[in-house]
């Protein structure tokens, strides 16, 4: 996939991730505080954009960190230092690939 590639997500799926009601997630697309297209008559939201939605209201970050994806984000972090990446190995890497 590449980097600059944009994940949408439905109404259901958003919901579902962050912790929150479906009537929630509509909510913020009828403020238009959620960026979205519509695809055969489906909201398919962008993801960043619910992403910073969530850092922005209280109410649905603490949600989202108790109810939805931020309650697995201790499991995700690397604790044995061995194995996280050497950040001059990701240097090289970014410089070897093509820029698009």
């Amino acid at each position: 996939m590449a980097i600059n590639s944009i994940i949408r997500v439905s109404v259901s799926e958003a919901a579902r991730l962050f912790g929150v009601c479906q009537r929630t997630i509509r909510r913020a697309l009828a403020e238009q505080e959620i960026t979205y297209v519509v695809v055969q008559g489906r909201y398919k939201i962008n993801f960043e954009s619910l992403l910073r939605w969530s850092q922005t209201t209280t109410t649905v970050r603490n949600k989202r960190d108790k109810a939805g994806i931020g309650q697995f984000v201790d499991h995700w972090r690397i604790r044995n230092k061995l194995f996280s990446p050497n950040p001059k190995a990701l240097l090289e890497n970014d410089e070897e690939s093509p820029k698009l």
